[in-house]
């Protein structure tokens, strides 16, 4: 057998065991209901901070992100910025709905939402949410690992065969073991995901030439932009180190001059990705803790700190330098999907062990993800749908019967639409984060305005996502005079506006019922009691909401242009300072550090992912509602 082929089969077959082992495990323990479809709300500090920071960065963090960097150049290095903004909204939530969870036992977010907001509207649209986000995204992570193999194996094993075969383990260790299982498998996934980025950016440096070669062939690619007017931003600069203004007035983002990505792009990308921890999944995660205590540490320390740090670097360091060993010859070409696959593939004869290694931390970094979503969707549609309507009665066996048999059939509908239907799920792929953002005024409402009506919220959620699929690039299904992205702005962002505001309008004309109101404010001092800040923490509040709009406005939205000139001029490599670094690289990096101080601002001097004793939750709901 060929060296590289037998180090890939060592590798994978040791991950393989590792995950299988972890399924059965977990379904020996899995003996109720909330055992597995909660891994029985016992997740501990650690297994959360790897398994959520897992389940949010997944094999488009690994492949995409610095396949996209390669194609849209530091523009696109903005949406890093997830590393941040994606447990921002742990930060709001997170910690609220494991009060809530804790105290009222719920175990879907269709639960919570239809216990809150009466009616089951909201709980349906929970679920059909999470199928949408659940089905496409599941289906591109499945799909870019078949890509992969049928790279990493010189075509030997094709990308169908390679997504049906690998995505076969998946489904056993989910199926068998439920959330538990996907939990303990996510904390080599995380390692695994973070490893690999690094080691390939510094494969990226190393065939680039070292520092001074990767800065020198990026200069190149630029003076190259600049020599030949290719596709130039509104003020003339290379759109590879340069963002094409605050906002353009185009009726899709394709026509956008020097890219698509403008401030306010940037900034409404951000709202989809936040989309990702307000998603119906990441409810189950914060119902599943054993403690609030990891919610903090997630999000500031691993996320905040060691990914952003990871993706402002060494994610760059690919896509950039993708272009570098394009032009010194080590590569021949590559686009946005097989630049990481052929970063793997430059090692494979003279390391072919660690092109093994690199390949599981690929494919590790795909599964993460999809892993977590059919283990919810599954547990959703086993207790809203099943359980609510077709057998009330159903015992925990029988529950967790439905929950493994949904397994299967959504990693199997995933697949499908993947393999007959690649285009499609790439559109849908890109939609799912974006519906996810929707849940936003929902959980508003749960979590602190008790204004918000059951109408309001189902209203906003339609409009929200009928916004969204008409903005994204599925608008060219309905033969609209606009595509996807109009005025440069993300469906996300035009979902949230439309959402917000059906939400808001239809919530104060229909907030009369006086019973309805007495019980929510009755549910929102209980959480208050529980979880609410100090007077110190409150002080605190109004420069919380400065710094984050700051932020938000200027280190990635509409005034983060003032970043293409601020240190240097772009089309002067030779101006580039410290390091040779372009200014938009330098301004990335300080807004890196200004957003870590904004994250660790929020969730430990505002208390608004400070850690609530379990025994509190418990006495003060006695208290409140016995």
């Amino acid at each position: 057998m060929d060296s590289k082929l037998l180090w890939l089969t060592i590798f994978v077959s040791v991950y393989w065991a590792y995950c299988l082992f972890w399924g059965f495990k977990g379904a020996r323990s899995a003996r109720t209901s909330s055992d597995y479809f909660l891994a029985g709300r016992s997740i501990g500090i650690w297994v959360f901070v790897l398994a959520a920071t897992a389940t949010s960065f997944s094999g488009w963090t690994f492949v995409g992100h610095p396949g996209k960097i390669f194609t849209d150049g530091l523009p696109y290095a903005f949406a890093s910025f997830y590393a941040l903004t994606i447990p921002l909204t742990g930060v709001l939530f997170l910690r609220r709905q494991w009060v809530l969870g804790r105290a009222f036992k719920y175990i879907t977010p269709g639960e919570m939402y239809s216990d809150y907001y009466g009616g089951n509207a909201i709980r349906m649209l929970t679920v059909l949410v999470a199928l949408l986000f659940s089905v496409p995204y599941l289906g591109v992570q499945l799909r870019a690992s078949g890509d992969l193999f049928n790279v990493v194996t010189d075509g030997l094993v094709s990308a169908n065969f390679g997504m049906f075969a690998l995505s076969t383990v998946v489904v056993i260790y989910v199926a068998s073991g439920g959330l538990r299982s996907v939990a303990y498998v996510d904390c080599v996934q995380c390692i695994l995901l973070a490893l690999g980025i690094c080691i390939l950016g510094g494969l990226a440096i190393h065939f680039s030439g070292g520092w001074s070669g990767f800065i020198a062939g990026m200069a190149e690619h630029v003076k190259g932009d600049l020599t030949s007017n290719s596709n130039l931003t509104p003020a003339g600069h290379s759109p590879i180190v340069a963002i094409p203004g605050s906002i353009q007035m185009v009726s899709a983002g394709s026509k956008a001059a020097g890219g698509t990505w403008t401030g306010i792009m940037c900034m409404t990308y951000m709202f989809a990705l936040m989309g990702i921890q307000s998603s119906p999944a990441f409810s189950m995660w914060a119902f599943a803790n054993k403690t609030s205590k990891p919610f903090r540490w997630q999000q500031v320390a691993a996320s905040s700190v060691v990914i952003g740090i990871i993706l402002f670097t060494f994610t760059i360091f690919q896509g950039v330098g993708g272009h570098v060993l394009i032009a010194n010859g080590t590569l021949d070409s590559a686009n946005d999907k097989n630049l990481v696959p052929q970063l793997i593939n430059l090692i494979s004869d003279s390391s072919p062990w660690l092109m093994g290694l690199l390949t599981v931390c690929a494919l590790a970094a795909m599964q993460s993800t999809g892993a977590a979503y059919m283990s919810t969707f599954s547990a959703m549609v086993t207790r809203d749908i099943y359980k609510r309507y077709v057998a009330p009665g159903a015992t925990d066996s029988v529950q967790k019967k439905v929950g493994r048999i949904t397994v299967v059939l959504v990693a199997g509908a995933a697949l499908v639409v993947a393999a007959k239907s690649t285009s499609a799920i790439v559109m849908l792929g890109g939609l799912a984060v974006a519906y996810g953002f929707q849940m936003y005024p929902a959980l508003m409402g749960v979590c602190y305005f008790p204004w918000f009506t059951r109408k309001g919220v189902v209203a906003g959620l339609v409009a929200g996502l009928v916004a969204v699929t008409l903005t994204d690039r599925t608008s060219a299904w309905f033969g609209l005079p606009w595509g996807a992205y109009p005025l440069t702005i993300h469906s996300a962002g035009w979902g949230i506006l439309f959402n917000l505001a059906i939400a808001v309008i239809v919530s104060k004309m229909t907030n009369k019922d006086p019973k309805e109101k007495e019980a929510k404010e009755k549910r929102h001092k209980f959480l208050q009691l529980v979880s609410g800040i100090s007077p110190a923490q409150k002080r605190k509040v109004s420069l919380a909401w400065i710094l984050t709009i700051i932020w938000f406005l200027v280190g990635f939205g509409p005034f983060a242009t003032i970043g293409n000139t601020l240190f240097s001029n772009p089309n002067s490599p030779a101006t580039w300072v410290p390091f040779g670094l372009p200014s938009l690289w330098v301004w990335q990096l300080l807004f890196l550090v200004y957003g870590i101080f904004v994250m660790w601002f929020l969730a430990f001097q505002v208390g608004l992912s400070e850690p609530v004793e379990p025994d509190k939750v418990e006495r003060l709901h006695k208290e409140y509602f016995s």
